[in-house]
């Protein structure tokens, strides 16, 4: 029996396929960087085409590595979630380029909405607040502006990254996972809850544009025989954050984790009933194993790992990112300087699309390495404010398990601890997304009995970092993230 998984990782930057054992040991990646456009302030898009083409090249390499088609038991898929994609179902190429999930051109949208009353109801219904992040907007925005998608008529299909690159995979399949669907706020997200009429209505998305929503541990279909020299099951699938939060094993209610990539995201599990969050925090699906839904209340934070890269690449300041860790270490103390990284506006609890980065306490005593330490210290201090959230809705955490690519920054993660006051674990396999989605591929292909059983027997060691500092200090460095912070909210 094959017993191999490959899991597609479709990012922001790259594309990723990995090739994972059973019991979840890597055994092989291959990686295509992907090319973000910004056409104009506030607008980031990318070409679906592109991330099809390097999706498939990485694919074949992993199926190359297993020996082909015949040895991989099946494939998962995780993704970036509110990017959104329109195509053509006669040609199977995009009608328009892919609006991605950190474009702010709904924002006016987006505010007249609220401006207009509705967000209480799109959250009850959908979990989510009315914000550029998510996908409905977006859709709906593309569909008054972007005359080919009018032209399309029937023929146009609508989906987010996953679902695309099923199509592509399968050859036709129209499918969502829960996961995803609950991001697009076009869904009600309880109960047997699909796309909801009303939500669709608001933003001016016709259903039948939309994906059939799945499960996400359903074999929605198999890969055309022709792509990879046999046809494999396509088994698994969950938004990123989701798929690293069941990489972590964080399936029952409060246990979290936190993934610092480009952004930052914080996702508690709240079990089988939906938590109504009156912090602005974001009530999600965390995975659908059959019919049974579990939930998660989620916190995100825009800027993250990007903060590191507009030092490098922005600001000249960083030869590499890895830099920032030794500047960091090498001050006793941020000196007084403080960073409120709000370079994309700020997500939870704020949810200020208006906010700009701010950098504050410069004296000429303070040197590069202040800067970059302020950096590495507002994810904890952003951190620090969503688990306040978290608690006032009754979801405090009893640890924090963190991956993603800044976890892997020691220093980065002891602060945490510190800050938070809390234990913090590291897998030493931080790429959790990627197992995550190899953990639903298993369990879809039967190779395990359910996800549980797969988490338990797939996720491997970790690293712990303990808090280490006095609360008085503790108590002085928050006090000046507040002022700073209160200066750019105003």
């Amino acid at each position: 029996m094959a017993e191999m998984i490959i899991v597609i990782d479709e990012g922001t930057t790259s594309t990723r396929t990995m090739l994972f054992a059973a019991d979840g040991t890597p055994l092989g990646s291959a990686q295509r960087e992907i090319r973000q456009h910004y056409p104009g302030p506030g607008l980031v898009e990318h070409d679906a085409a592109e991330i099809w083409e390097a999706t498939l090249a990485c694919t074949r390499e992993m199926v190359a590595r297993a020996g082909g088609a015949d040895h991989v038991a099946a494939i998962g898929i995780t993704n970036q979630r509110e990017t959104i994609v329109f195509w053509d179902r006669a040609t199977n190429e995009p009608l328009a380029p892919a609006i991605v999930w950190q474009d702010r051109r709904t924002s006016a949208d987006c505010a007249a909405l609220k401006e207009a009353g509705h967000e209480t109801a799109v959250q009850a219904t959908s979990g989510l607040l009315l914000d550029p992040y998510f996908s409905g907007s977006k859709i709906g925005w593309a569909l008054r502006h972007w005359q080919q998608l009018k032209d399309a008529g029937a023929r146009l299909a609508v989906g987010t990254i996953e679902s695309w690159l099923v199509y592509r995979l399968t050859g036709g399949v129209h499918v969502t996972d829960a996961t995803n669907a609950s991001r697009t706020a076009l869904m009600a997200i309880e109960g047997e809850g699909g796309w909801n009429a009303g939500l669709c209505d608001l933003f001016g998305v016709p259903m039948r544009l939309l994906p059939e929503i799945t499960g996400c541990t359903t074999v929605v279909g198999t890969t055309d025989p022709a792509l990879f020299g046999g046809a494999i099951a396509i088994a698994g699938i969950a938004g990123d954050q989701q798929a690293a939060t069941i990489g972590q094993a964080c399936l029952s209610p409060g246990q979290t984790k936190a993934t610092f990539g480009t952004g930052a995201f914080i996702l508690s599990a709240s079990g089988a009933t939906r938590r109504h969050s009156s912090n602005r925090l974001l009530a999600t699906v965390l995975v659908q194993e059959g019919d049974a839904r579990v939930y998660a209340l989620e916190g995100s934070v825009f800027v993250a790992g990007s903060l590191i890269k507009w030092l490098r690449d922005g600001l000249g300041l960083l030869a590499s990112a890895s830099e920032s860790e030794g500047l960091a270490r090498a001050v006793p103390d941020n000196g007084g300087v403080y960073l409120v990284p709000a370079l994309s506006g700020l997500g939870a609890p704020h949810w200020r699309p208006d906010a700009l980065a701010a950098l504050s306490g410069l004296s000429f005593a303070s040197t590069k390495a202040h800067v970059a330490r302020a950096a590495l210290e507002a994810q904890s201090y952003q951190a620090h404010d969503l688990k306040s959230a978290f608690a006032a809705d009754g979801v405090d955490w009893a640890e924090l398990r963190i991956d993603g690519g800044m976890a892997a920054n020691d220093w980065m993660a002891q602060d945490l601890a510190d800050m938070l006051d809390l234990t913090v674990e590291r897998p030493d396999f931080v790429e959790s997304t990627a197992l995550g989605a190899a953990m639903l591929a298993a369990t879809g292909a039967g190779i395990y009995p359910d996800l549980k059983t797969a988490a338990q027997a797939m996720r491997g060691t970790a690293t712990r970092f303990t808090p280490a500092l006095d609360a008085t200090q503790r108590k002085t460095r928050l006090a000046g993230w507040q002022s700073a912070l209160a200066k750019v909210l105003g």
